[in-house]
């Protein structure tokens, strides 16, 4: 007699979110997500570098964070330690560095940490989509500061202090992207970066300072970290290896005061994170990480200039856009009447993914005529062919270009 199967659907949890479809691969023109230059990806150094650390120290894997202890390992973070301080200016010690599973694994213990339901935190109006959708998912309400060409507007953001304090309301948090904004590129000149401090200590709420871009600068001086310029506790620092190696291999960190870091720890139940990676990344950094960088951007440039190049051929002057001096994105104005949303799937069925601006906004209304372009993964080719494309849709969807 045939057995019937079990109906898990009936088993699920509440308020799961949509189940996800089954991967279908990349698109041809994929100019969507974090991705970086597979050109660039120092293959033979990373062989060469797992090879060394597993003949140095293979044996460490036998123990949960190779003996290093919960925070991370000890390789790692002291090339952070040598590294913040030399490029950003920031005097910390290992004990304060926590390796994560990517950024946002980071962003996950801080918001475990810090929020609850109906917690306050304050963004930048056009900012990451994974950072605004972890706080919608806590039921956290989002306040959008706006931004101009050189990010956050300080005028702007006192007066939502101000106006949440008349409310009885505390922010738990600023997030900010301040070099190389994700997704609009800017950077925060200096003299802001104080007057966030500034704001940040009359008013009680510290900082999350996300500078997953920062090291992918080519055409601007990388100012002063927020965090090399607090003289006290307000800001919590978060960081990347996906944009300056790989995104593959999932490595972030957090920057943070042991009271916030003993917490994430308690939080922190998966055994530690995985540990070759660390290794791996720690001993090619050592000895290639300018090197590297200076490659990598150079070619980034590249790219950027082609997609400019492709913009101006094919859309003209019926777009807009600020080029930025580093990064993988560019953040595209269409004119007003657009919702760039519309377009999205006639475009995919075309071969091209975009990022539609109304998903990187905190006010959705706000950037539904913004598009955000990656230019790091797609060929030279790629990109002169994705555009004229994704010009052809907008044309037969929107009559722009004309």
């Amino acid at each position: 007699m045939a057995e019937s199967g079990i109906d898990y659907s009936s088993l699920f949890a509440k308020n799961l979110p949509a189940a996800s479809g089954r991967w279908g691969g990349f698109p041809k023109y994929n100019f969507i997500g974090g991705h970086n230059n597979p050109d660039e990806i120092p293959v033979e150094g990373l062989i060469e570098a797992s090879a060394r650390v597993l003949r140095q120290d293979g044996q460490s894997l036998a123990t949960y964070n190779l003996s290093s202890g919960p925070l991370g390992y000890n390789g790692l973070r002291d090339f952070l330690v040598e590294k913040l301080a030399h490029y950003r200016q920031i005097r910390a010690n290992s004990d304060e560095i926590l390796i994560t599973s990517g950024s946002n694994h980071a962003i996950d213990l801080m918001n475990q940490v810090l929020l609850e339901p109906g917690d306050t935190v304050i963004t930048e109006l056009f900012t990451y989509q994974g950072a605004v959708n972890r706080l919608r998912k806590l039921q956290v309400n989002v306040v959008g500061v706006p931004l101009d060409e050189d990010g956050m507007r300080m005028d702007a953001l006192a007066m939502t202090l101000g106006d949440l304090q008349k409310q009885g309301v505390r922010p738990k948090y600023i997030y900010t992207i301040p070099t190389i904004q994700n997704p609009t590129g800017s950077i925060l000149p200096v003299e802001r970066r104080h007057e966030l401090l500034r704001l940040s200590a009359e008013y009680g709420v510290p900082i999350c300072e996300d500078e997953c871009y920062a090291d992918l600068i080519w055409d601007a001086d990388m100012p002063e970290s927020i965090r090399s310029l607090d003289p006290s506790n307000h800001v919590l620092h978060i960081g990347s290896f996906s944009k300056n190696l790989s995104p593959a291999l999932r490595l972030g960190y957090i920057l943070a005061p042991w009271e916030v870091l003993s917490q994430m720890l308690a939080c922190k139940n998966d055994g530690g994170t995985g540990a070759l990676g660390q290794m791996v990344v720690a001993d090619y950094f050592q000895n290639n990480y300018r090197a590297h960088l200076d490659q990598l951007c150079a070619s980034l440039k590249h790219k950027l200039d082609t997609l400019v190049k492709a913009l101006q051929t094919h859309f003209g002057d019926a777009v807009s856009y600020d080029v930025p001096p580093g990064g993988i994105f560019l953040w595209v104005k269409f004119p007003e009447h657009i919702d760039t949303k519309k377009v999205e799937a006639a475009a995919l069925a075309e071969g091209v993914a975009f990022n539609p601006g109304s998903d990187w906004a905190a006010d959705p209304d706000a950037a539904r005529n913004y598009l955000r372009l990656c230019f790091a993964l797609a060929s030279d080719e790629i990109i002169e062919e994705g555009i004229a494309k994704l010009a052809q849709v907008f044309r037969q969807e929107t009559g722009v270009p004309e």
